[in-house]
């Protein structure tokens, strides 16, 4: 806590002396709002100049608007100005001022190819925005967001993909990070695909690709950070959506989505509810031990599961009055599966090909993934300082996975080994307190805070043995484990623009301190340690129509839960997976090149490149009984190189035509269990989509995707290829959409496949995944809003450890 007092103390000083500018002696503020003419949506960050009313003039005063699209500029009492008003994808405005205009109210910019600080995509609908250090896909411009669920749409936002079992990738890895609204959540405590899989697409407002972090974010996640953006509405009343859908093979659901705004008061969110239906496939695997002698396992059996999902999320906000703001927010999931599968087991020598052991078993597996979050903000603006800002966090996550399984041996030749049971309780908790300091002025963005996270990772998990007549303690795996961090952050970061560039520079310092122990045993060695990672953003704006974006940072990856879980999931006993609690935190070098293209819809073709040592690697041995251990180790050097293009181009004023695909080269070296593994190869997807508007709200489109096979230190696995037609109506005066989605319609089943190889031994892996899916879906609107509910413009961001899938 010293550590974290020194740092508060020095960013206290910091504020202070950011504080000490001089009070401009005048007594008129000119201010306003700044909002888009189509949508009557804020504009942040737009560049606003004051000039005196004589010709030729030079600027007096530059500034720029607020996230919510707000401005203050000071002014002498009497005088005329004229105000110059600019932005990215927007056409120039000039207003001429009278000594009596100080409330300008709203200003209403239209969009044009003009660029400064945001690239936006030109058409009637843009749906992709290219900034210094993101790239965004705005969901709810996408004419197929009433027929397709979140996960479905993510294969459309550039750098995306998503693979035939609904992994989530980011540059082609599934090291990223995912937030909520900037936030970790615990809807996505385990699995991000399980909730996305349900939730409807018209719930969020854009998806954002964060390929270069700025300082503000925590370092964590290698690719980079995608940013999931629900919907956010303005001003006083209620309004809200029920969605209901059907789907042959996640089962039907429904989600309610309100804002409700009264004076100063306002809540909003979505609640959410899926049962998912149950599926039966098929599984097979073979492993070839080459030592001591060649032995050959063959497992084939069917498999079953069904389950539910229950999510939710509010966000509140009470302005206490044009200072002061208190922002709170919560979020839960809850999800249960049930899982049986039905396995026969045979092991044999290539010489005699004699069956020498066998085994028929039953699994049962149940599993509850649950989660929650709550937040609370407070903000604070200045009287005569407008463009500063100050805002104090706190926010409580806690996430908790429990399995609970149950092997019967129905047959059993020469195996020997007796029924079991395991049960194994693991999550992880989580307290961060935040603070934030912004300053805006002169066309630069200046930003400074403080954050220390306390987490504790943690595992309870036990096996029981049948004897005669119950089920004895097995302590040899039996244990608790728990896995504490306290990270201390401190940043500071730098933003400025002009008519041809935008920059963006940072640091961040993280201070980790960790501590690991066993209930019954030593644990492992506890190293701390420091990082300081910097990050740079730059864009120039060659004309109207392209741009140049380049990037670079450090990201780091800590291990989560998932990879130290020191829990041995025998549910399969000749292939058991185990954690490792030894893992070190890993360090990922990333450049990146953008050029993006206006002209007509958008073009954005982009380079990275990043290479790291020591990254956590999911490695296979083979020990004693022949069983297969996979787990999890720092033995791997990574580099890649990446070419990605996206882009949405209207045909006709009817057709448009969506391509979002991406190649890499991939280089992996490591060295485990004294073998040297050299693995390389090209990796990649391409996601083409086209959509056609019949007009009288009447939409259809039309998709094909591909992704290749992933490149993994001793293997590769699957890769597979879809397509569907989607349909969407508006009814009841366009209160409500009818929507049906058809996707691979000629076949039921299809099989996914990975292989491992090294020296000792070479193993197959196939399953059954249900391919053929059809979606009905129906989403009504109802009541009318005037605001929505105020949010702070600064909160934790909690993105430090490994993410994608868990």
């Amino acid at each position: 806590m010293k550590l974290f007092a020194l740092i508060l103390g020095n960013l206290l000083f910091a504020f202070a002396a950011f504080s000490q500018t001089a009070v401009n002696r005048v007594n008129r503020i000119i201010k306003g709002v700044v909002l888009d003419s189509l949508n009557n949506q804020p504009i942040s960050y737009v560049t606003m100049s004051l000039k005196d009313a004589s010709p030729n003039a030079e600027v007096i005063k530059n500034t720029l608007t607020k996230e919510n699209g707000e401005f203050e500029m000071p002014a002498l009492v009497g005088k005329f100005y004229t105000l110059i008003i600019a932005s990215i994808g927007y056409q120039s405005k000039t207003v001429y001022l009278k000594p009596s205009d100080d409330n300008l109210g709203s200003i209403l910019l239209s969009s044009s190819n003009s660029q400064l600080n945001e690239v936006v995509v030109k058409g009637s609908r843009p749906t992709v925005t290219q900034e210094v250090d993101r790239i965004s896909y705005n969901v709810q411009n996408d004419p197929t967001n009433e027929a397709k669920s979140v996960l479905e749409m993510l294969r459309k936002v550039p750098l995306v993909s998503v693979d035939a079992t609904g992994n989530i990738k980011l540059k082609g890895t599934e090291n990223f990070k995912i937030l909520i609204n900037g936030k970790e959540s615990a809807l996505i405590a385990k699995n991000p695909s399980d909730v996305f899989k349900g939730m409807p697409a018209n719930n969020i407002q854009k998806i954002e690709v964060i390929t270069t972090p700025p300082a503000k974010y925590d370092a964590e996640g290698l690719a980079g950070i995608l940013n999931i953006i629900t919907k956010r509405n303005i001003a006083q009343g209620y309004k809200g959506n029920v969605s209901t859908r059907l789907n042959s093979i996640e089962g039907q659901g429904i989600n309610v989505n309100a804002t409700l705004k009264r004076g100063k008061f306002g809540i909003g969110g979505f609640l959410g509810f899926n049962n998912i239906i149950k599926q039966t496939t098929g599984f097979e695997n073979s492993n070839q031990i080459m030592r001591p002698i060649v032995t050959n396992i063959i497992q084939q059996g069917i498999n079953s599961k069904l389950g539910d999902r229950v999510y939710g999320n509010a966000e509140l906000g009470y302005e206490i009055d044009t200072l002061n703001l208190i922002t709170g927010n919560f979020q839960n999931f809850n999800g249960n599966t049930r899982q049986s599968s039905s396995q026969y087991s045979s092991e044999f020598r290539s010489e005699d090909k004699e069956i020498s052991k066998f085994y028929h078993l039953q699994n049962s597996e149940l599993a509850n993934s649950s989660g929650f979050d709550l937040g609370l903000n407070y903000q604070l603006s200045f009287r005569n300082k407008k463009d500063k800002l100050l805002t104090a966090s706190y926010k409580y996550l806690s996430s908790l996975n429990k399995q609970n399984i149950d092997v019967d041996y129905l047959e059993n030749s020469n195996y020997g080994a007796p029924d079991f049971k395991q049960l194994d309780n693991s999550g992880k908790r989580e307290q961060i307190i935040q603070l934030d300091y912004v300053n805006l002025s002169h066309g630069i963005a200046i930003e400074a805070g403080s954050k220390v996270l306390f987490r504790t990772n943690f595992s309870d998990f036990q096996t029981l043995n049948k004897s005669t007549t119950d089920y004895i303690l097995d302590n040899f795996q039996s244990n608790s484990f728990s896995f504490h961090q306290e990270i201390y952050s401190l940043y500071n970061s730098y933003q400025f623009k002009s008519d041809k560039w935008v920059g963006k520079a940072g640091v961040r310092l993280e201070v980790t301190k960790v501590r690991a122990n066993y209930i019954t045993a030593k644990g492992p060695d506890d190293p701390d340690y420091n990082n300081l990672i910097p990050s740079i953003s730059i864009q120039r704006v060659l004309n109207s129509t392209n741009n140049l974006t380049f990037g670079y940072t450090d990201r780091i990856r800590r291990p989560t839960i998932r990879h130290l879980n020191p829990f041995v999931n025998r549910s399969n006993p000749k292939f058991v997976t185990v954690g490792n609690t030894n893992l070190t935190p890993m360090v990922n070098h990333s450049f990146e090149l953008n050029y993006s293209n206006f002209k007509k819809g958008s073009v954005n073709v982009g380079l990275n490149y990043s290479f790291a040592n020591n990254t956590i690697e999911s490695v296979l041995s083979v020990g004693a009984d022949t069983i297969t251990t996979t787990t999890f180790q720092n033995v791997g050097k990574n580099k890649r190189l990446g070419l990605n293009l996206n882009t949405d181009y209207p045909v006709t004023d009817k057709l448009t035509i969506n391509i979002n695909a991406q190649l890499l080269n991939i280089w992996l070296t490591g060295t485990y269990n004294a073998q040297i593994f050299n693995n390389r190869g090209l990796q990649g997807h391409a996601f083409i989509d086209n959509s056609y508007d019949f007009g009288k709200g009447l939409n259809v489109g039309f998709n094909i995707g591909y992704e290749s096979r992933f490149v993994m230190l001793q293997g590769k696995d699957n890769d597979f290829y879809s397509y569907s037609l989607t349909g969407s109506k508006e009814i009841f005066m366009k209160k409500a959409t009818i929507a049906l989605e058809v996707t691979n319609p000629f076949r039921k089943y299809r099989t996914i496949d990975f292989y491992n190889r090294t020296s000792d031994f070479s193993q197959a892996n196939s399953a059954q995944t249900l391919y053929r899916e059809i979606a009905f879906s129906f989403n009504y609107k109802f009541g009318k809003l005037k605001g929505g509910v105020k949010k702070n413009k600064r909160g934790i961001i909690n993105d430090d450890v490994g993410g994608g899938r868990n």
